[in-house]
């Protein structure tokens, strides 16, 4: 504990990402990265933005990015906010939407750890609604008085689903309080919310790039919601930074709206073969929860998820574990190729004869 630390940062219990380990090769299956790589398009617009001015600053408005993703999903780009990856996004989100003093927010007991971080960084007081012995959400719990609402649809890291009609009620109780709903893996089987924003001021839907797009690396997030919640998240931001993504990121991701059939191929593929390791998981006696996501959430009846964590790690296999209650005993699998889910499926394989 440094004696230079505000008190604010003495008090936080920071965010832990995957691990990202170099002492070898790994089948990287622990940070739910998508296992093809981007458009071609976006590699040629990136190519084409670096033979750019790079000594001037990147456009603050991200307007011509705007312009594309308020296109492609037919909303107005007053509608629309840009930040760098959706983690910010939601940053800018507590700060903007979520007060200090008042009811306290309202998000799942097993859900984005980032949240936490969020609420203890900006002192937003928060209850945990705890999910169903099946992982689901009791929405019913979600219009009990609270500072605002905000959930992953899909959920992390548990991949259900919550079909987006079931959300009208939870919307219509919470009329003057702000509902997010983080889609960061909508695209791998769910519908978005985003067809409810016209009718639904309070509604913000927050998606990323980094997953469906393959651009993970670029660091490239939105939001889409009513105009008055998008000038509410301007304002945060340029509180902070007004360049917050780069020349690269802004060709980058308008790039990745633009092929809409390479978007499509690697999704399909995506669903496709987590269906595949579904199935063969629960063959082997794995309790996998259904998922709408690009990952599994699966058990074992005999064998403790630690011990199955470290014994695929010794056999160069990343799976994501979390030392929490309730979940203790579950591995979150990100989908990767075909092959790599073969490499895993033989090393589990491997570990259950033992």
């Amino acid at each position: 504990m440094s004696p230079y630390w505000s008190d604010l940062a003495a008090s936080l219990v920071p965010y832990v990402p995957g691990e990202q380990p170099k002492d070898r090769t790994y089948v990287k299956l622990n940070t739910n990265e998508n296992p093809y790589p981007p458009s071609p398009r976006v590699l040629e617009a990136i190519r084409g933005a670096a033979n750019g001015d790079l000594r001037l600053y990147p456009d603050p408005t991200c307007s011509a990015l705007i312009r594309k993703i308020a296109d492609y999903h037919g909303v107005s780009p007053e509608q629309v906010f840009v930040g760098n990856g959706s983690d910010e996004i939601l940053a800018f989100s507590f700060a903007a939407f979520f007060n200090p003093t008042g009811e306290p927010v309202l998000f799942p007991d097993i859900t984005y750890s980032f949240y936490k971080v969020y609420a203890g960084l900006y002192n937003i007081p928060y209850r945990t609604v705890p999910l169903d012995d099946e992982f689901r959400v009791p929405l019913e719990a979600l219009g009990e008085p609270n500072g605002g609402v905000i959930l992953p649809n899909p959920n992390a890291p548990t991949a259900r689903y919550v079909e987006t009609e079931l959300f009208r009620d939870v919307l219509t109780r919470n009329r003057r309080k702000v509902v997010i709903l983080d889609e960061a893996y909508i695209d791998f089987g769910g519908r978005s919310a985003i067809g409810l924003v016209n009718e639904y001021p309070n509604l913000l839907v927050i998606q990323t790039l980094s997953k469906s797009r393959s651009l993970a690396g670029l660091r490239v997030g939105f939001a889409i919601g009513h105009p008055d919640l998008i000038e509410g998240l301007n304002r945060v931001k340029n509180s902070f930074n007004s360049y917050t993504i780069d020349r690269l990121a802004l060709a980058g991701a308008a790039a990745a709206f633009e092929d809409q059939a390479y978007f499509e191929e690697t999704t399909r593929k995506v669903v496709a073969t987590r269906e595949r390791t579904a199935a063969i998981l629960k063959e082997r006696g794995f309790r996998v929860i259904d998922s709408a996501a690009n990952f599994l959430f699966v058990s074992h009846p005999e064998r403790q998820a630690s011990d199955l964590f470290g014994e695929l790690k010794q056999r160069g296999v990343l799976v994501r574990y979390f030392n929490q209650p309730r979940i203790d005993n579950y591995l979150r699998v990100s989908i990767g190729t075909d092959e790599e889910m073969d490499v895993f499926l033989r090393a589990l394989g491997e570990i259950l004869k033992r």
